[in-house]
């Protein structure tokens, strides 16, 4: 880890406090000109760092910027290596070249805008500069193909439970990977994988997470209807992107090693947008309406359709349809 690193580690985990030059180089084993040079080099990276004569350095606490180090302080998880970019194509297109080129698990790639960001369907992800948090990370869990489901909808239970930690709000999750708050959709989940053909089983996968924390300067483009954000004006500073992706990892990792025993399933349950409502059914080009009954165990949706019919979606897309007004 270079100096500027570690400086910087120092600074956000005390955030708003002072160090002189000669305390942080005790502290970190280097030289005050060491330690002189890596907040010069923090500041011309954007870095907000006070300087005052006889009390030292201090990172200003509404300090915006998206770092390993500020998200770190929110982990509890072990084991997770934390990268973070200001702009990339996609992270779940870089994480998957990664994973093409034999990166372990536990890789985490967040950024604070993407210029080409995926959703399901090949549509794209609006992603601008400074509004939202996007973030993928690489797994190799022992789990077979017909199972990825979990790692979705494990996600989409981790992103509502942080959201409510995080900003005290309310969050729910429409099937199978969409988090809404205020009836409007602040969250999108992309999860995907590449199969063992030996085993049947994953050889990787990639979980990729978009969260929209507050509208665009310029607004949300008028084509996205259903778009809103976490929080409705931009708070001061941007500590709550760092402290959401935090947790979101925290859930996540929490989960994980359980998989297969599905333990956030009444999490996401209790969670469920769809559930006693009715539905519009998207699937294979077709449109059908229903009512959404329940969820499987193995997260697949139990639908009553219009006719009747009792059928279990396992994949498809779904729409919440207006309540019927009473007569």
């Amino acid at each position: 880890m270079q100096v500027k690193d570690r400086v910087l580690e120092e600074l956000e985990t005390h955030r708003g406090e002072y160090f002189s030059g000669q305390a942080l180089a005790q502290r970190l084993q280097v030289s005050r000109s060491a330690v002189w040079k890596a907040i010069t080099q923090l500041r011309e990276s954007g870095y907000p760092i006070d300087a005052v004569s006889n009390r030292g350095y201090c990172l200003r606490a509404e300090s915006a910027i998206l770092s390993p180090q500020s998200i770190a302080q929110y982990l509890s998880v072990p084991n997770l290596r934390l990268e973070v970019q200001p702009v990339v194509t996609s992270t779940n297109t870089v994480l998957r070249q990664r994973a093409e080129a034999g990166e372990a698990e536990g890789l985490v790639l967040a950024a604070a805008a993407q210029t080409a960001g995926r959703g399901r369907r090949d549509h794209t992800f609006f992603s601008p500069p400074d509004s939202g948090l996007y973030l993928s990370f690489l797994l190799r869990p022992e789990l077979a193909a017909q199972e990825a489901l979990s790692l979705t909808t494990c996600a989409a239970a981790s992103v509502a439970l942080a959201i409510e930690e995080c900003a005290g709000i309310p969050a729910q999750i429409k099937w199978v990977n969409d988090v809404f708050c205020g009836g409007k959709k602040v969250c999108g989940i992309l999860t995907e994988a590449a199969m063992d053909l030996e085993t049947g089983g994953l050889q990787y996968a990639i979980v990729g997470i978009g969260v929209n924390l507050f509208p665009p300067a310029e607004g949300f483009p008028p084509e996205l209807t259903e778009a809103g954000a976490v929080f409705p004006s931009k708070p001061q500073g941007l500590e709550s992107r760092s402290q959401l992706a935090g947790s979101i990892l925290n859930h996540f990792f929490s989960f994980y090693p359980n998989l297969g025993d599905k333990p956030f399933f009444q999490d996401y349950r209790s969670r469920s947008l769809v559930l006693g409502r009715p539905i519009q059914i998207l699937e294979r080009g077709q449109t059908r309406t229903g009512v959404a009954l329940d969820l499987e165990e193995d997260f697949s949706l139990r639908v009553r359709e219009a006719d009747g019919t009792i059928r279990t979606l396992s994949s498809g897309e779904v729409r919440v349809r207006p309540e019927p007004e009473d007569a």
